[in-house]
């Protein structure tokens, strides 16, 4: 788990000495380091065209005025790791064509060791032909001569099946093209990676390539497919955006401790496809605790329920199981199927157990994904006609909100209804306080998915212009809204 520059910055000159200390500072500051990243690595072009005289290579001067150990030094000092990146040929893949390792396996690796390098992305570019194994063998046997532990992460596209070779040469192996930021591109490498699962294990993954969430090509639901499924895969986790301006959406998202729980848990079973029938895809994971995690995922363009069960997820027979939802949160008992009416490209997440739960009737602050501010009354007033809104998570009664089996929004210790205006059935329709009555406008659904719909609508809890920085600030009412599946209509029980 970590950050790569290469799909925010690419060579451009934004890369450079600043902006990777940038990221080390803000994954201690925005709690992603205590969420797990680890690695802050640099891709390409941080070297100079040409070797010194002594065949060593040189860092670029404009980017990395301190060299490359100066910054090595200051990820370690926040207690992160720092990972560099090479190509297991001539030269490496940008246009510009900096040094390659080939040939200098030795030499790079004593080199890197001594920079305090602790993880090496090695490419496979220009490589002359030369034999996939022995070119990343050579390295990897370089790199263990250092007897510095160096994560050894071996790029070579799964162009000759690494899969069947890299397990005892390295320590995870794409298994891919690269990425970009496109749906398309995304679930096509999902695609490729999922019948790989029986070749995963502790300390040797089948990689995917880098996370594009946050870099604004696909929406704030295929990103949450994106991360599930890259988790359910037991997938590297590298954050591919420049987190040092993400939105709250994108933390909402990278910062989900029980997607990461499931990618980071400790028996590294990948996934495995259930079923797969018309874009509806079912994937489970054996966990080490005995659950399981299953995703079911709408790859289609209009929502469709999404289906599996317990048995068919690999879990022991039972009475009854308990799900998790890992985005919502939401706690549901089911005696066998597990379904949900899933959005277009959506995928709804849970973590399976025996036994029941459920979260009607529990007292949580719900929190928005865009803003990762709860639903409050404003003042903390109780008076009926009081503004619905967002603001700071601070554990007051005007934020505590328990959905009842009537399916009523109360706060206030259940003394208030959270209600829609005069009855109001059109997008925009105002949200407010209200004294429970029963009334159908006081009436909530918790959806897998996330969001929260009108019972007399259809539509859903939005906060308004949330699709949008400025729609997320402290003060910003709530309004019903046609679903689109943005994170300013997506519910967390906090």
């Amino acid at each position: 788990m970590g950050f790569n520059n290469w799909n925010t910055t690419g060579c451009g000159a934004q890369f450079n000495e600043a902006m990777v200390k940038g990221v080390a500072d803000t994954f201690v500051e925005k709690g992603l380091k205590d969420a797990g990243y680890t690695y802050v690595n640099l891709d390409d072009c941080w070297a100079l065209p040409q070797r010194n005289a002594a065949g060593n290579l040189v860092p670029d001067p404009v980017r990395f005025p301190n060299g490359i150990k100066a910054v090595a030094d200051y990820v370690h000092s926040k207690g992160l790791k720092f990972g560099l990146y090479s190509s297991a040929g001539t030269k490496t893949c940008a246009n510009e064509g900096f040094p390659g390792g080939l040939g200098y396996e030795t030499k790079d690796a004593n080199q890197w060791a001594s920079w305090g390098v602790d993880y090496l992305k090695y490419d496979n570019c220009n490589n002359t032909g030369a034999d996939a194994q022995t070119r990343y063998k050579t390295m990897g046997d370089a790199l263990k001569a250092t007897g510095r532990p160096i994560l050894y992460s071996i790029c070579e596209w799964g162009s000759n099946s690494p899969w069947n070779w890299a397990p005892p040469v390295g320590n995870s192996w794409r298994t891919t093209g690269d990425i970009n930021d496109t749906w398309s591109t995304m679930i096509g490498i999902a695609h490729k990676n999922q019948p790989l699962a029986q070749y995963a294990k502790p300390g040797a993954w089948n990689d995917p390539d880098m996370l594009e969430v946050g870099n604004g090509g696909m929406t704030d639901t295929e990103y949450r497919t994106h991360f599930s499924l890259w988790a359910q895969m037991a997938a590297p986790l590298l954050i591919g955006s420049d987190i040092r301006t993400a939105s709250a959406q994108t933390l909402t998202i990278l910062e989900n401790r029980d997607v990461i729980a499931v990618d980071q848990d400790p028996l590294g079973k990948q996934g495995t496809v259930v079923s797969s029938s018309g874009g509806l895809v079912v994937m489970t994971k054996q966990l080490a605790n005995g659950d399981r995690s299953v995703t079911l995922t709408n790859e289609t363009s209009s929502t469709a329920t999404v289906s599996t069960t317990a048995s068919a997820a690999g879990l022991p027979g039972a009475a009854s199981y308990k799900l998790s939802n890992l985005w919502s949160k939401a706690v549901t008992s089911t005696s066998g199927t597990i379904s949900a009416s899933v959005p277009a490209h959506g995928t709804v997440m849970y973590r399976v157990s025996v036994g029941t739960g459920s979260s009607i009737g529990t007292t949580h602050p719900l929190i928005s994904a865009s803003s990762q501010r709860c639903l409050d009354a404003e003042g903390a007033r109780t008076t009926p006609g009081t503004k619905i809104e967002i603001w700071d998570c601070n554990g007051g009664a005007n934020q505590a909100a328990a959905l009842t089996s009537a399916g009523e929004l109360r706060l206030y210790n259940g003394t208030q209804c959270v209600e829609v205006h005069e009855n109001a059935t059109t997008p925009g329709s105002v949200v407010q306080l209200w004294t429970c009555n029963g009334g159908t406008n006081q009436q909530w659904k918790l959806n897998p998915d996330g969001t929260i719909t009108g019972v007399q609508s259809g539509l859903c809890l939005d906060v308004t212009g949330g699709d949008k920085p400025a729609g997320n600030v402290n003060g910003t009412a709530l309004e019903l809204w046609t679903c689109n599946g943005g994170a300013n209509q997506q519910w967390i029980l906090g």
